[in-house]
């Protein structure tokens, strides 16, 4: 994996991280005024985290600081996961609106699994 040949914009899972965190955007401008600077805030931060670790990652020295940024972005995604169900919980948002971030952010995750899984056995050869 370390013959890399392009920068992190060829990575399909940057990309599917970019889309998640402009729809957490759009999700999150619908919620409370008072929710601003606290689960908004949060929900933001953490997607956009997700696809800024893959770029940083990818932008380092060689695979094993490329699957340690990686394994940061899948913390986020977990943590994305967590705020998704707490707004549910809460009642912001629409189930729909709220069904189809969860299905996106499933697939980032499927996607950084899969990423991770790959580079650790460049690693290890």
């Amino acid at each position: 994996m370390s013959n890399r040949t392009g920068g992190y914009p060829d990575l399909a899972v940057w990309r599917m991280a970019m889309d998640l965190t402009v729809e957490v955007y759009r999700l999150t401008g619908d919620f409370p005024g008072h929710e601003l600077y606290g689960l908004t805030s949060q929900m933001r931060r953490c997607a956009a985290s997700v696809p800024a670790n893959v770029a940083e990652g990818r932008g380092r020295g060689g695979d094993a600081e490329f699957c340690r940024f990686l394994c940061i972005a899948a913390g986020s995604i977990a943590e994305l996961e967590t705020f998704l169900e707490l707004s549910r919980r809460l009642g912001y948002g629409t189930e729909g609106d709220l069904s189809r971030v969860r299905a996106q952010t499933g697939e980032v995750a499927r996607m950084l699994y899969g990423l991770i899984n790959t580079v650790r056995q460049s690693i290890t050869r």
